[in-house]
């Protein structure tokens, strides 16, 4: 995330000028790994509000956090709010069609975290929790489901399959073993002469139920200690497996479809309203990469302009 005056020589050079504090700040450490969907500019078609307000705040440079009174870029990565020169009335609000919960590691640092994009642009719908204080989700787990990569990972247009077993479970915890069968094995129960799409049906209305999706923030090799918290053991786990990240952060060695907090959170939306809403994707959530998009081309054209490309 970017920093001063954002011109060409303060981005790359940041590192030298700037004092140790800084350079563990929000915006500031650019780690200008190149992921390899750079060359092109993949994020160009969103359907955006006017980004005039970031390109005048870039423009007068820093300023302050409205709540803290820090110093900041843009936005304040640990109140959640547009800092002074960036008025809220400004910045476009996107609507969700289910709650998000952002699972932060505590080693992430806050201003290299994409999470806060979410929660400045979709307010009433994300909510971050800085591990370990997250919540309990055993009792709702037929209605969440948490985005990480696994062996046991679905993708998202297989959501409504898999959930009705999830509610099925949920019914009857504290019974006997059968209660605890999958969901395949209690089908053969159903009436044979039910109707196949009358089937196909249920189990896409099944899929609507989903209330809550949880995405955790924290670098790859930060993950086990989070997915392994018995805090979100049995709950659906969702994979997304075709979209290559624009993340300029990109972590090496890692393949480029692990993304970043913000992007994970888009596309999943777009997936998940093509596929389980069946409604057709007109541009609903691009908003959400409000800031995401504005900081890609900044570096994009910084590196440029340094002759990095």
């Amino acid at each position: 995330q970017l920093t001063m005056s954002l011109n060409s020589s303060a981005l790359l050079n940041e590192e030298n000028s700037q004092g140790t504090k800084r350079n563990t700040e929000s915006l500031e450490s650019l780690e200008l790994q190149t992921p390899s969907s750079f060359q092109d500019n993949p994020l160009q078609q969103l359907q955006l509000a006017s980004q005039e307000v970031l390109e005048k705040a870039k423009k007068s440079g820093r300023s302050k956090c409205p709540r803290c009174r820090s110093s900041r870029m843009f936005y304040c990565y640990t109140c959640f709010v547009p800092v002074e020169t960036v008025p809220t009335k400004e910045i476009p609000t996107v609507k969700l069609p289910l709650k998000i919960d952002i699972i932060k590691h505590p080693n992430e640092t806050d201003g290299k975290s994409t999470a806060v994009h979410a929660k400045l642009l979709a307010p009433d719908d994300v909510t971050i929790y800085k591990y370990p204080c997250i919540p309990e989700y055993k009792e709702k787990r037929h209605e969440i489901a948490l985005i990480f990569p696994g062996s046991n990972s679905v993708s998202v247009k297989d959501i409504a399959f898999h959930l009705q077993k999830y509610t099925k479970k949920s019914v009857g915890d504290n019974d006997d073993d059968c209660s605890r069968e999958p969901f395949l094995k209690q089908a053969k129960m159903e009436p044979e002469d039910k109707n196949l799409n009358e089937c196909i049906s249920c189990n896409r209305n099944e899929g609507t139920r989903l209330k809550k999706i949880i995405f955790i923030d924290s670098t790859w090799n930060q993950t086990n200690k989070i997915i392994t918290d018995e805090r979100l053991q049995g709950l659906l786990q969702i994979e997304l497996k075709t979209r290559k990240t624009c993340f300029w952060r990109h972590q090496k060695g890692k393949p480029d479809t692990y993304l970043s907090t913000i992007e994970a959170i888009y596309y999943f939306l777009v997936d998940y309203h093509q596929e389980i809403l069946k409604e057709n994707y007109e541009g609903q959530y691009d908003n959400l990469l409000f800031f995401f998009s504005f900081m890609y081309t900044l570096i994009k054209n910084a590196k440029c302009c340094a002759g990095k490309e």
